[in-house]
């Protein structure tokens, strides 16, 4: 059968011949795995993706959720979808024992993650967000909240959300105004409205978790004031049992352009529609600290944005391998210079600039998926590393890759699903095929969780210029090391893209100094994204290089294959990059001198 999801022997390269996931068997928290268990992971995702979620995709997007009387109405089969993801284990997969959790790597589980994605992306958003929500809360939530809410998320019958942005804030939280007013019973009663909330109401659970950011009395201005608070649809016992609806209601739902299947909600706490125990206002419980809410919601922020980057490296991953198929099957023209008209067609795959437009996908959906993988191999070194300067490092690394992990497969696979329309030709551009919804449903990724725009700031301003250049120097050591083994591989292919690694790296690091010399950030940050791209595709062209010292020496048609995307990457994409930088190397923008009423 052919693969259109993702392909099978992709992750089995990039986990066990790249990243060699069997060597964290060696560590106690893995250590009741096994290879073989890593590999049943895996089929039983493909096996639930396909049979669960990939035949209700495009219904998903045709038949939206609807608000009716109040409540949200789903496609009917999305519960048994995510019952059947429950029910296997897959919540909480990378969790402790302690909760439910089976202890899988995040490497492992971040494949089989990738199925997912790619089988449906608006239904797999439901569990996805749960365990995000589920995490943060193991990470700094009570031993009594774990018990509550994340048990019963593990297992299936809570779902979780995460309620940051506001009508009039969007991404600028520091402007939110939902309040927080404590109670003598140490709980609190939240009033405000959040917009954009996915997965806020539907009826496949026993609850739904919202993790709302609000502002608590003595705080402050700004997003020091911000506090973090647990808000359940329905409130519940001591004993987890059901109890009354709490001051939470959905009033709208906002139609959106792709990834129609999960529901998107603005949502309204404390308007005095249910009123628990008489008076209004969501009753809600603080998590950790009063005032530090930002910094433990970039724990499952953070979580979120590789995730997306995963998201996208998947949906642009099925949509190359469905052009694949269509070329190869599709007969059309003739080769150039053949004249004879008599002559048979052949399929769209012999002609040229087919194969340019396929073979730029595969660089860039393969190399996405691998960096993605990559990030969770670093979080697997940060967890369970023996040496901890090993997992400061890691740690370090996985900061400064988050936000090209989330941004670059978010942009590229997004090109990736347009050259899939275009080798569709027409066909493509209807919806008879699926390739125009995976473009649709991808072009949420370079919004949600931190636009392009603010990934960019955060990785030139904080994670290079913040942190003085120390995880930039910690990459390019290893990016140093690769390229050394390239060369001295005797391999000329494998030694020339070395040498134009090398010296690119050594150009993003001349680059990098003159921006940090620069003191005016709005003239620093004027070109941040072009700084974001430039770099996102040296990490790329590095990872490549890595995937290409994994094939050396073997020549079988899928080691080729990877050889030659390594070979269109740095021949056809590198070029752009070095034009970005020595655009950043005098950082002029036009930008910063226009004014509004000259737009």
């Amino acid at each position: 059968m052919t693969e259109t999801l993702v392909s099978r022997r992709d992750l089995d390269f990039l986990l066990f011949e790249w990243l060699r996931v069997d060597a964290l068997l060696e560590r106690e928290r893995f250590a009741e795995h096994s290879v073989a268990t890593f590999k049943d992971v895996l089929a039983l995702s493909e096996q639930i993706a396909t049979t669960h979620f990939a035949p209700h995709n495009r219904k998903g997007d045709l038949e939206e959720p609807r608000l009716v009387d109040g409540e949200v109405h789903l496609l009917p089969e999305i519960a048994p979808a995510l019952r059947a993801y429950a029910e296997a284990g897959l919540v909480g997969a990378t969790m402790d024992h302690a909760v439910g959790g089976f202890q899988l790597p995040q490497t492992v589980f971040d494949a089989c993650t990738a199925w997912f994605y790619a089988a449906n992306m608006s239904t797999a958003a439901y569990n996805l967000l749960t365990i995000g929500n589920a995490n943060l809360l193991l990470a700094h939530g009570t031993p009594e909240q774990v018990e509550t809410f994340v048990v019963p998320m593990v297992e299936g019958r809570y779902f979780g959300t995460m309620a940051l942005s506001e009508p009039q804030a969007g991404s600028s939280l520091a402007d939110i105004t939902t309040r927080a007013v404590p109670q003598a019973d140490g709980s609190y009663r939240l009033f405000g409205d959040k917009m954009w909330i996915s997965g806020a109401d539907h009826r496949m659970g026993e609850n739904i978790v919202h993790l709302v950011l609000a502002k608590a009395p003595g705080g402050g201005p700004g997003t020091r004031g911000i506090s973090l608070f647990i808000v359940p649809k329905v409130l519940t016992g001591a004993a987890g049992a059901p109890g009354v609806h709490n001051d939470v209601v959905v009033t709208g739902l906002n139609h959106k352009m792709g990834a129609r299947g999960t529901v998107n909600t603005v949502l309204a706490l404390g308007d005095g529609t249910h009123s628990p125990g008489g008076q209004p206002g969501a009753i809600g419980y603080l998590v950790g600290e009063e005032h530090r809410g930002l910094s433990y919601m970039f724990h499952m922020m953070n979580e979120a944005r590789v995730g997306i980057g995963l998201s996208g490296a998947a949906l642009g991953y099925t949509g190359y391998l469905k052009s694949l198929a269509y070329a190869r099957s599709r007969p059309q023209g003739r080769p150039l210079g053949q004249g004879n008209p008599d002559s048979p067609q052949v399929p769209l795959v012999e002609h040229v600039d087919v194969r340019r437009m396929l073979l730029t996908q595969k660089s860039y959906v393969e190399g996405a998926l691998a960096l993605v993988l990559y990030c969770g191999r670093l979080l697997d070194e940060e967890r369970s590393a023996p040496d901890p300067a090993a997992r400061e490092r890691a740690a370090a690394l996985l900061g400064l890759l988050t936000p090209i992990a989330k941004s670059w497969p978010a942009q590229w696979c997004l090109r990736a699903n347009e050259l899939a329309i275009q080798v569709h030709g027409g066909a493509g551009y209807t919806r008879d095929y699926d390739v125009e919804q995976h473009y649709r449903d991808n072009r949420l990724n370079p919004i949600h969780e931190g636009t392009h725009g603010i990934q960019a700031l955060d990785l030139l301003n904080r994670k290079v210029v913040g942190d003085g250049g120390a995880a930039l120097g910690l990459l390019a050591g290893l990016v140093e090391e690769t390229a050394a083994r390239a060369t001295a591989a005797s391999v000329p292919e494998l030694g020339a893209l070395a040498a134009d690694l090398t010296r690119d790296w050594e150009r993003l690091a001349e680059v990098s100094r003159r921006l940090a010399e620069v003191s005016d950030p709005a003239e620093r940050s004027a070109n941040a994204s072009v700084y974001l791209e430039a770099a996102g595709h040296l990490v790329v062209a590095w990872i490549w290089l890595e995937q290409a010292l994994a094939t050396a020496g073997r020549e079988e048609p899928f080691y080729r294959g990877k050889r030659a995307a390594a070979a269109h990457f740095f021949s056809h994409e590198l070029p752009h990059a070095r034009a970005q930088l020595e655009l950043l190397m005098h950082n002029r923008s036009p930008a910063l001198a226009v004014h509004a009423d000259e737009l």
